[in-house]
């Protein structure tokens, strides 16, 4: 008999409206025994089934749901899930490069995977989906018959799930980089070394937009391989990408190259430095792009992350062009919306700037936000006219 959760009184609504998550202190018993990452099933406390999913007793979310109806987890199982991930990628007119299914919002919690031309880019985020890492690559391999699959699931998240981080290569061969095509512009990716599975796919339109914004001087900060210094350098006479890591700059020198561009020049250095310096000389810029990392990824770092945000929008703000426009970015689902908002409106009383508001995005489509799960909702992309 396989494991059987039942939920404490009340503890079912959350989930039964679509969240995935089964935390551990909202289980009142466990009945049966199997396997640790075996398929659990989960009851209302009154014995209503809910759904099934994997089991791990080593992590806080003790049960993640992913199967609603009676489905097994076999390989046709995955395979279609996948495939139907895929197909609503291709309908939106998706197919260079893409996220090709997004854990919980595709209904396969912890599962990661993004199309980088003829390659994909996979992480394992939990126990259970681990365990079934040689299916779903098999399924991978059937459904986009790939040059070669390359896991990056070298991210700190594992540790929670008892796991180790580890890079590797699933099937076929993969490059050191890997050619692709974003908005009409040639892009090299590292996939095994690059941040987060090789590119940041979930701001592809957001550079897009970007570009109308973007005409003079453009400093484009956190910048990594280039996507918005690229885009800039579309519009713009003069683009300076700035990042603190030596090997991302040679990504943007390389693609710069790669679609020869001669108007983007690289500085290596703490954006928080870069950003003070500039207002110390008073250089002024037509636009100013920030988009940081994730400056809290638990709520416990959220008032840190806070005072992080509007310290770097404060000065950007003062170092832009009257007329001119700040691009600014959150990638934390902690940091919501409206948590941003506030942060921004303080920002612009502090630096003593008339500021408007001129669009708001948020991740691409290929990214769809769970409405029943907040965490799947997180990119925030702002657009502010500096008067």
């Amino acid at each position: 008999m396989g494991y059987e959760i039942y939920l404490k009184k009340g503890e079912e609504k959350r989930v039964i409206a679509g969240h995935s998550w089964v935390y551990a202190n909202e289980v009142k018993k466990i009945e049966g025994k199997d396997k640790n990452g075996a398929l659990a099933t989960v009851y209302s406390d009154g014995g209503k089934y809910i759904g099934k999913g994997y089991i791990n007793h080593s992590s806080k979310i003790l049960v993640r749901i992913f199967i609603r109806n009676n489905e097994t987890d076999d390989k046709n199982f995955y395979y279609c899930k996948i495939k139907c991930a895929n197909d609503y990628r291709l309908r939106l007119g998706y197919s260079n490069c893409y996220r090709a299914v997004f854990a919980e919002a595709d209904g396969l919690p912890a599962l990661i995977v993004d199309k980088y031309g003829d390659y994909l880019a996979v992480q394992c985020l939990s126990l259970g989906i681990d365990q079934r890492k040689q299916i779903i690559t098999e399924c991978l391999a059937e459904i986009f018959k790939p040059k070669g699959i390359y896991e990056r699931s070298d991210v700190a998240v594992r540790k929670k799930e008892g796991l180790e981080e580890i890079k590797q290569v699933l099937y076929g061969e993969v490059p050191d980089y890997c050619q692709i095509e974003e908005n009409g512009i040639k892009m090299l990716v590292d996939i095994k070394n690059g941040q987060k599975t090789g590119y940041f796919l979930d701001q592809k339109e957001n550079r897009f937009a970007a570009r109308r914004y973007c005409n003079g001087e453009v400093l484009d900060c956190f910048c990594n391989s280039g996507g918005f210094s690229l885009n800039a350098a579309t519009a713009a006479d003069k683009v300076f990408a700035c990042d603190i890591s030596a090997s991302a700059l040679k990504n943007v020198n390389d693609n710069a190259k790669l679609n020869s561009f001669k108007n983007i020049q690289t500085i290596q250095g703490d954006v928080f430095e870069v950003l003070r310096n500039f207002k110390k000389e008073k250089k002024l810029f037509d636009t100013v792009i920030l988009d940081p990392p994730a400056f809290c990824k638990t709520a416990n770092e959220v008032k840190d992350a806070y005072r992080g945000y509007k310290d770097i929008n404060v000065t950007a703000m003062k170092i832009v062009k009257s007329g001119g426009f700040l691009i600014t970015c959150s990638c934390s689902h902690y940091m919501t919306n409206t948590l941003f908002e506030k942060m921004l409106i303080e920002a612009a009383k502090e630096s003593g700037r008339q500021v408007r508001c001129a669009e708001v995005k948020t991740q691409a489509p290929d990214h769809p936000a769970q409405l029943a799960a907040d965490e799947t909702h997180y990119l925030k992309f702002y657009v502010l006219h500096i008067i």
